[in-house]
């Protein structure tokens, strides 16, 4: 039995090996050496002295020092960068987009996306309305946005996904995965996990439904939309109505130095009489005739048209990274189009999943000594704010003056 069992395993590993040696790799970039003879930085913004630059760097923490990525590095900054491949179609064939990104600035308001471009693409002019196929990433800015961007372009028009899909917010790296195939179904994964599938036609507005609802239809008269109904069988107590909604209070008693003469005749003050209920409703019970709330039948859309290659992009032939970043220190690595999701799925198992708990151990413990190190400061002040209290001294306050980043995205 053991070496039956044994044997399953290595057959299902062979699959696997089969599988992924078999998979179509069209970019894979894990920045080595070289790295930057494959990416081109765009002069985009840069006459407006706006353009920011990019560190090659693991970060100030990681799981292996010598696997490194790329970086923003300045504040109020706009970033570019782009790297083109062999133009491919997906058209009968599954595509992968994925990449991992870390937010080493605690992020509040900022992307960490990528884009797939189609055609040809001036590279040292890439940036913000260079027109796109595929964006995907992860997307956060205060409370409200915290979600992964799933933007697909159809027939020029960008369509964003209609389901809402959380993204990570810590400051660790994670791996963002978009899986789009030929049945037109898709699958977005975060770290492999699985967190959102679905059909293009239901979760985007690239087409006209299938079905909608007759406009021709309309509600039976004698449709009960209505659950419950009083019932006809409970009466009114006798005398109900005679309920005062209040009575005298019995414990009230007239003031000693009343005085009927100069404070007028004294009245016992009243109270809400618990016996009065309000007035009377008959009990509900289930309607016999519900029917349910009515709803118009579906009927085939005259104006859908169904399009067979709507999954398909043509022209793919640029992956690119473009970002406005009021607070730099995102970190992009291994990035990788493919078209089979088994390999994927084993990059990021060489990768990120063999260094996130040392990458985690190590910012951990960069957290404990910045503590350990503010938990000093704040003593040394407390110690100085005594003494110059001692002395007499009043200490004024230092002002400090902070960029709004409103304005600063007003002037740009």
């Amino acid at each position: 039995m053991a070496t039956r069992k044994f044997s399953g395993i290595v057959f299902l590993s062979l699959l696997l090996l089969i599988s992924v040696a078999s998979a179509k790799v069209f970019f894979e970039e894990r920045f080595e050496d070289g790295w930057e003879s494959r990416w081109v930085k765009s002069d985009w913004k840069k006459e407006d002295n706006m353009a920011g630059e990019w560190n090659y760097t693991s970060g100030k923490w990681n799981g292996d020092a010598n696997d490194k990525g790329i970086q923003t590095s300045e504040d109020y900054r706009f970033y570019a960068i782009s790297a083109e491949y062999p133009e491919f179609s997906n058209k009968d064939k599954t595509l992968v987009f994925q990449f991992s990104v870390k937010h080493e600035q605690k992020l509040d308001c900022g992307g960490g996306y990528m884009k797939l471009l189609s055609g040809d693409v001036d590279q040292k002019k890439f940036g913000g309305d260079t027109p796109y196929s595929i964006m995907f990433g992860p997307d956060i800015c205060g409370y409200a946005t915290k979600k992964v961007h799933a933007i697909l372009t159809y027939n020029g028009e960008n369509k964003l996904i209609k389901k809402d899909v959380p993204c990570e917010t810590d400051q660790l790296s994670h791996v963002y995965t978009f899986i789009l195939r030929p049945d037109a179904t898709y699958s977005i994964l975060i770290d492999n996990e699985e967190k959102q599938t679905g059909s293009l036609y239901k979760d985007w507005d690239v087409l006209p439904p299938k079905q909608i609802k007759d406009p021709e239809a309309k509600k039976p008269e004698d449709w009960d939309e209505k659950e419950y109904i009083s019932d006809p069988e409970d009466k009114k107590p006798e005398g109900y109505d005679d309920i005062p909604k209040e009575i005298p209070d019995p414990d009230a008693k007239k003031p000693e130095d009343w005085d009927d003469e100069e404070d007028g005749e004294w009245t016992v003050p009243t109270i809400p009489n618990p016996e009065y209920k309000g007035p009377w409703k008959a009990k509900k019970i289930k309607n016999p005739n519900y029917k349910g709330k009515w709803k118009a039948p579906m009927i085939d859309n005259p104006d859908f048209k169904d399009d067979p290659d709507l999954y398909v992009f043509p022209k793919l032939k640029y992956v690119g990274i473009e970002l406005w970043q009021v607070k730099s220190g995102t970190l992009f690595d291994n990035v990788l189009i493919c078209d089979d999701p088994e390999y994927a799925k084993q990059l990021v198992e060489e990768t990120w999943a063999k260094q996130k708990d040392a990458e985690k151990a190590a910012f951990e413990e960069l957290e404990k000594k910045r503590e350990e190190e503010e938990s000093k400061d704040d003593h040394v002040d407390s110690d100085a704010d005594d003494e110059g209290n001692d002395s007499g001294d009043e200490a004024e306050p230092e002002e400090e003056e902070e960029a709004d980043d409103n304005d600063i995205k007003d002037e740009l």
